[in-house]
């Protein structure tokens, strides 16, 4: 299994620059998440991973293999996509599950019927009904029987549980979890419930006004995540020249978001608490505008 290089991409519609420059590579067997707020061009990078949709400039390479019109490289990718338009091509309203499992088992070459009926049967769908019959959690659930039971290297997961009850998402990340011990390959979720994945993931990128922001290990990341408490003369002392991402004052109580490495060499006021903060808030505090100002 080769790693997926993307390098220098970049896409406009029209005068808007979606993408600017973006670049990182996705190593083999390895659980990913990729963050950014609505409209950060999150889906428009999957599709150009896939080659669904032509980059403006830069490659998308598998090995040292282009991707573009490659059918061999593209067979090993799929993307399970909330798109509409992903339901009016490859999830035809008129055919059943099980239909639209055979049609990509040819496609891809082979298919685990063995897990999707588990696994339907799991979450109480029928793979005899037709699609357009299914209501939105369960189209999604068929959707994500497929991306786990095909045979590929790369999985890309672009909002993969819209319409899933609480109890059902938790299922799902279990099955995910599960499928990729089993078969080790590389998934790479999109998501905005992204306190539902810290657990999952092993590495993270966040993507923020088209650019790539964060490329990191999760357990790296959040080793530099601190929550800094306590009265405010004492905090801000102590926060002094350290990378604050966000900030509030309540009373004479101040918390401030740090993101990059402490003082070691100073000592922590005994009125001021330091504790470690998720990437929810991480997420949260780097791609707002006053957050990255003051990074």
């Amino acid at each position: 299994m080769d790693m997926l290089k993307i390098s220098h991409v970049a896409k406009h519609f029209g005068k808007n620059q979606v993408l600017k420059d973006v670049s990182f590579d996705l190593a083999p067997n390895k659980i990913y998440a990729l963050l950014g707020r609505n409209g950060a061009g999150k889906s428009t990078l999957l599709s150009i991973m896939i080659d669904a949709l032509r980059a403006d400039q830069g490659t998308i390479k598998m090995g040292d293999q282009p991707i573009k019109d490659n059918d061999a490289l593209l067979g090993k990718i799929y993307l399970m996509s909330s798109e509409s338009s992903l339901d009016n091509v490859m999830f035809q309203r008129y055919l059943k599950l099980k239909d639209i499992f055979k049609t990509n088992e040819s496609l891809y070459g082979g298919f685990d019927w063995d897990t999707a009926g588990q696994l339907a049967n799991e979450f109480g769908i029928s793979l005899d009904v037709a699609y357009s019959k299914l209501s939105t959690g369960q189209k999604t659930m068929g959707k994500l029987i497929l991306a786990l039971c095909l045979p590929v290297d790369y999985v890309f997961l672009d909002e993969p549980v819209l319409g899933l009850d609480a109890n059902h998402r938790d299922r799902f990340y279990q099955e995910l979890l599960k499928s990729y011990s089993q078969r080790p390959r590389t998934f790479v979720i999109s998501t905005h419930l992204i306190d539902e994945i810290d657990q999952l993931v092993e590495h993270v990128l966040v993507l923020d006004e088209g650019r790539i922001e964060v490329d990191q290990p999760t357990d790296a990341l959040l080793d530099q995540c601190f929550l800094v408490s306590g009265p405010v003369k004492a905090v801000d002392e102590y926060i002094h020249d350290l990378r604050v991402i966000h900030h509030q004052t309540l009373a004479n109580i101040k918390t401030a978001y740090v993101f990059g490495k402490l003082n070691d060499r100073q000592e922590i006021p005994d009125t001021v608490k330091v504790e470690h903060y998720d990437l929810q808030h991480l997420f949260m505090y780097i791609t707002n505008d006053r957050g990255l100002q003051n990074a």
